[in-house]
């Protein structure tokens, strides 16, 4: 192997070192072994930078518009409520989710169901008190094996499947379009069945740093159970109303008379009015959840359409006029063209409602108004502090359904048309800003920039595995330990796949194990298929890290997980997969 080959394969090292014991992100740590290849002179500047400009990495990009459409419209709601609804255990919940995910992936592309499904869960988890990181490995899992189960379910199978037209192999012209099926759907199957049932020992209870409650004021806020809406009938635990992160239902007003110690069995009624006490997060999360609105009369008075609003804190001073004065009193939305959501006052709680309150000096009001509201306002002595609520924006429910018309077509036209995923994808994201169901700031804001750079930067690592000759000098040298037994020389290229899908990337793997797995079954005198299918399986098996696919290293973050975690629980199932394709591919391809 060549010094280049020695010192790609040292800084690999360092670098899953790295993102197994530092606390420093995985982008930085990638990174920073890509730019250290690039100065040593293994990888040329525009090499090292290739993996920015990889399709693959523009298309999840564009994907995280489309899904920030999807969650913008509040249509994130209707997918929890028809795939997740409300499980009884873990278990439960880990099956409604890996099941129509590993479907749905046999025929799109992975990488859009992930980032249109780890926000969803994300709300899901807040509603339900369940931890994220119970759900988040598993939905890329299932992602995951179910692209093994057709040939269009990953772009390695169709590239494989591209390589084998043209290696002109005696016999073997091309791959059926269902014939991975007969390994694949036993072997997702299978898959799942495992993580499901050891997941308690397997996964961990992670809560992302994002989530953790740490704001002392709690605000006291009234909502609105809409007539008609999907809530209605519903008890509170049906409705997610039980375990909300952050914020607990304190008491409802029903028809002039109050409920307090509210059961988890009570049914809803419409025009219920829900009183919640909880941090500003929290109260945030209430704004979203469809079915549910303001209980407050003044905030519908307001001119500006629920897109055009926004939220704000501000800390009422003792010169303000509507000191001493009830909410209702102080006739606020007339004075200001604002409207009060919630109060606050120095950690006390206040048990009331929101309209019987009497503004003191010092109350930290959460308002919904224009946008303008802060630049009006902003030297105003009524209020000692004015601040906006950057995350907040009013879903727009009124176009869920047209988001999910958008998403449908992507779909579609990725999986039936043959349009490439990228393009249907530009398209998607560019009819959810045309449409309105995404503004261009939340277009923005959906990009998840650490995610970008980490997977630019794998890229950017792989390609220095092929280059520098140490990706084949390896494969090689595995491959000859096989001699003349074909089943142990079967096992040796998936295992030899596998270990370069975990350290460089997915398609890499295929296309630098492909032809020596070829050559070998070709030497042996034997059929190639189940070589060939080997490859194709291995190359997708990718469950010990997270940089070794995509789909991993979009549910890093947001599961909350550490490195290690994705060993825990990937090396037992990378087992339970490597046993079943052996015992099944020899079967239904013989040798």
């Amino acid at each position: 192997m060549s010094i280049e080959g020695w010192i790609t394969i040292a800084t690999i090292a360092a670098v899953f070192g790295g993102l197994a014991f530092s606390r420093l992100g995985p982008d930085l740590i990638l990174l920073a072994g890509a730019m250290a290849l690039v100065l040593v002179g293994v990888l040329t500047p525009e090499q090292g930078l290739a993996g920015f400009s990889n399709t693959g990495l523009a298309t999840i990009a564009v994907l995280y518009v489309v899904a920030a459409g999807i969650r913008e419209t509040g249509a994130i709601s209707y997918l929890v409520d028809a795939v997740l609804r409300r499980p009884r255990s873990v278990q439960s919940a880990q099956l409604r989710v890996m099941l129509p995910v590993a479907a749905i992936s046999a025929f799109m592309n992975n990488t859009p169901i992930v980032a249109v499904m780890v926000p969803a869960l994300t709300e899901w988890a807040k509603k339900t008190g369940m931890q994220v990181s119970r759900l988040m490995i598993p939905l890329s899992y299932a992602a995951i094996v179910g692209g093994t189960c057709t040939l269009i379910g990953t772009s390695t199978n169709l590239l494989v499947d591209g390589m084998v037209r043209t290696a002109n192999i005696p016999g073997f012209e091309r791959i059926g379009f269902f014939e991975i099926s007969r390994v694949g759907i036993p072997l997702a199957f299978i898959a799942i069945g495992f993580i499901v049932a050891f997941q308690h020992w397997l996964l961990p209870d992670r809560t992302p740093p994002a989530r953790m409650p740490t704001d002392p004021r709690e605000y006291v806020l009234e909502m609105l159970v809409e007539e008609g809406s999907t809530l209605v009938g519903r008890s509170i635990e049906e409705a997610g109303l039980r375990h909300l992160q952050g914020v607990y239902l304190m008491e409802i007003e029903r028809e002039g008379e109050i409920l307090p110690a509210v059961s988890p069995q009570m049914r809803l009624h419409a025009d219920d009015r829900l009183i919640f006490v909880g941090i500003v997060d929290s109260v945030v999360d209430l704004q979203k959840i469809r079915g549910l609105k303001p209980a407050t009369n003044q905030t519908f008075k307001l001119d500006a359409p629920d897109a055009r609003r926004a939220l704000f804190e501000a800390v009422v001073s003792n010169s303000s006029p509507i000191v001493g004065k009830s909410i209702r009193e102080g006739r606020f939305r007339t004075r200001y063209d604002a409207a009060i959501i919630a109060v606050a006052r120095n950690g006390e709680r206040i048990r009331m409602k929101i309209g019987d309150i009497i503004i003191q000096p010092g109350d930290t009001l959460m308002l919904e108004a224009h946008p303008e509201f802060l630049d009006r306002m902003r030297h105003s002595r009524d209020f000692y502090l004015i601040s906006r609520i950057r995350q907040y924006t009013p879903p727009r429910y009124d176009r869920a359904w047209l988001a999910i018309t958008v998403l449908a077509g992507m779909v579609l036209s990725a999986a039936i048309l043959h349009v490439s995923l990228l393009k249907a994808g530009m398209v998607a994201a560019g009819l959810m800003i045309a449409t309105k169901c995404c503004t261009m700031e939340a277009a923005r804001r959906s990009l998840d920039w650490r995610l970008l750079l980490a997977i630019g930067a794998a890229l950017g690592l792989g390609k220095a595995m092929e280059t520098s000759g140490a990706a084949s000098t390896i494969a090689q040298g595995l491959i000859q330990f096989a001699g003349s037994n074909p089943f142990l020389a079967l096992a040796i290229v998936y295992l030899t796949t596998t270990f370069f899908t975990e350290i460089v990337t997915n398609n890499a793997a295929a296309v630098l194990v492909l032809p020596i797995a070829i050559a070998t079954a070709l030497g042996l005198e034997v059929s190639p298929r189940p070589y060939v299918f080997a490859v194709m399986f291995a190359a997708s098996a990718s469950f010990i890290t997270p940089i070794g696919y995509q789909t991993n290293l979009m549910v890093y973050g947001p599961g909350g997980y550490r490195f290690t975690d994705f060993l825990r629980i990937g090396l037992p199932t990378n087992v339970v997969v490597f046993v079943t394709a052996m015992l099944l591919l020899p079967r239904m391809f013989p040798f």
